[in-house]
């Protein structure tokens, strides 16, 4: 696992993180056959500029709050099967992928937390891993509301 040694580590992990998201999304909405996907894509890769803003502006103006709070999970994502990006994919599976993604983000803040070097850091991690979680949950609830409700 990476050491990070100054929140600025983090953050710029946390940067470049969102951006292999943007690059992502925008790659799947390239190879998307249907319109709907592609908007779909589209529409993740903007909310992950977004996030990848809000760290960059926490970063250059060295301020940063967030209060601990506690994110719904639908768990939706721990029975889904992975699903592997394809052109062709459906909605469903684009929300499963989305899901997945999320859930290895936030996995992933969670354990940089639990071996933060101190408080600050660890605080930092904690709060990226409950902006994933929020992020995990809005694909779960699309999921509930779309997939699973028309079944």
């Amino acid at each position: 696992m990476k050491e990070f040694k100054t929140i600025d580590d983090i953050l710029d992990f946390a940067i470049n993180s969102e951006q292999e998201a943007v690059d992502f999304y925008n790659e799947m909405a390239k190879i998307s056959k249907t319109e709907d996907m592609r908007n779909v894509f589209v529409q993740f890769a903007q909310e992950e500029i977004g996030h990848k803003a809000r760290l960059t502006k926490i970063k250059n103006e060295g301020s940063y709050e967030a209060e601990p709070t506690h994110i719904k999970d639908l768990k939706i994502a721990d029975y889904m099967v992975s699903v592997k990006p394809a052109a062709d994919m459906s909605y469903s599976e684009a929300l499963v992928l989305a899901m997945k993604k999320e859930k290895a983000a936030f996995k992933l803040y969670h354990e940089l937390s639990k071996r933060a070097k101190n408080e600050e850091m660890k605080n930092v991690f904690i709060a990226l891993a409950q902006e994933e979680s929020k992020h995990k949950l809005r694909f779960e609830i699309e999921y509930d509301e779309f997939v699973l409700r028309e079944n």
